[in-house]
């Protein structure tokens, strides 16, 4: 590793420390604010995610998201690949994925017009660090490429960072949800 690589890896490790503390101090309800960002997208195709290790948990949010839309989770087809999402319910059968991430039984692919998108850091301007695989940078750019896509990052605020190591394959968040703050970013 060199250059931008070393400082992403260490922009990465130093964000873990701090989503792994605002995990364990969670008060178990982080979700509320995601609820009603969602609430206002009601009928959207909405992709959210099964979280691992400490992710924020977008569950709460996501089931009430699907009394009124479809719901979808990510599914990994394989490395250098965007995402496909297959649609997802309450309750639904669920087998493992890739990376620990449950997936439903019974693919049934959908494309969502909202993404909730996991995420190591996050800035105010929609930077985003993810765990470096690209998978939500390349998935982000072909959906943005057929129409209009919101994504929407959803974190501990311990999470955000003054700056980013980005690239220009780093695909923006339009909107980042915590568990204090809705941050709406502006476009240009």
């Amino acid at each position: 590793m060199t250059g931008l690589s070393e400082i992403k890896a260490a922009a990465r490790k130093a964000a873990f420390v701090r989503r792994r503390a605002a995990h364990e101090a969670n008060d178990g309800a982080p979700a509320g604010r995601l609820s009603e960002v969602l609430a206002g997208y009601r009928g959207a195709v909405v992709a959210g995610y099964m979280p691992i290790r400490t992710e924020i948990d977008p569950l709460p949010a996501m089931a009430e998201a699907a009394a009124h839309g479809p719901v979808c989770v990510p599914v990994i087809m394989g490395e250098g690949q965007a995402l496909k999402f297959s649609r997802w319910t309450p309750g639904c059968a669920m087998r493992d994925g890739p990376f620990g991430a449950r997936i439903p039984e019974v693919d049934d692919f959908v494309t969502p017009e909202i993404l909730i998108v996991p995420l190591v850091a996050f800035d105010r301007v929609g930077g985003r660090l993810g765990y470096g695989g690209g998978f939500y940078d390349r998935t982000l750019e072909g959906l943005r490429a057929g129409g209009a896509t919101l994504a929407i990052g959803f974190a501990y605020s311990a999470q955000e960072a003054t700056s980013l190591p980005l690239e220009q394959t780093d695909q923006p968040l339009d909107m980042i949800v915590t568990e204090a703050d809705v941050i709406v970013v502006p476009r240009a």
